[in-house]
């Protein structure tokens, strides 16, 4: 009986944490930047207009090796409609430029070797995407791979 008190207790203070259903800046302006590497200056404001899925991700990331293709493959479905924007961090030129030929990626990928996109939005591992509405509202925070093909996101993305 005691246990099941101490359990009850725990619980009843853990739900009252809402980092994991409602994270930090969800609702909110999406924090702005730019990047230069070698090939490209990318800033996330030249967006605006359009739902931006902002993924970050590195090429020693076993799951975002898993998750790439569906990312490819859902871009090509919404062409226009949304730009998915994918940021490497934590890799040299040489490793970025490796995973992009071998994966075959082709969508807008910008290298921050610095990671200082990757910190305003308070990144804790990869993959990490963010959602952003076409007015620049941070809309979702999502943790780990994903299915970026299900019906379900892709119908998600269309009422952006």
């Amino acid at each position: 009986m005691k246990r099941l008190t101490i359990i009850l207790a725990a619980l009843a203070v853990l739900s009252g944490c809402d980092r994991g259903t409602h994270p930090r800046m969800i609702g909110s302006p999406a924090p702005d930047f730019t990047i230069t590497d070698p090939e490209r200056t990318v800033s996330l404001h030249d967006f605006r207009g359009k739902p931006v899925v902002l993924n970050f991700w590195a090429s020693w990331c076993g799951p975002c090796i898993d998750e790439m293709p569906s990312l490819i493959e859902m871009q090509k479905r919404m062409g226009t409609k949304v730009v998915v924007l994918a940021v490497d961090i934590r890799d040299s030129d040489s490793e970025y430029h490796k995973f992009l030929v071998k994966y075959h990626v082709d969508l807008l990928t910008v290298r921050d070797d610095k990671d200082k996109s990757a910190d305003l939005y308070g990144t804790t591992g990869q993959p990490e995407t963010f959602i952003i509405d076409s007015a620049g509202i941070l809309r979702r925070k999502l943790v780990g791979p994903m299915d970026w093909t299900s019906s379900e996101m892709i119908e998600y993305l269309k009422t952006l």
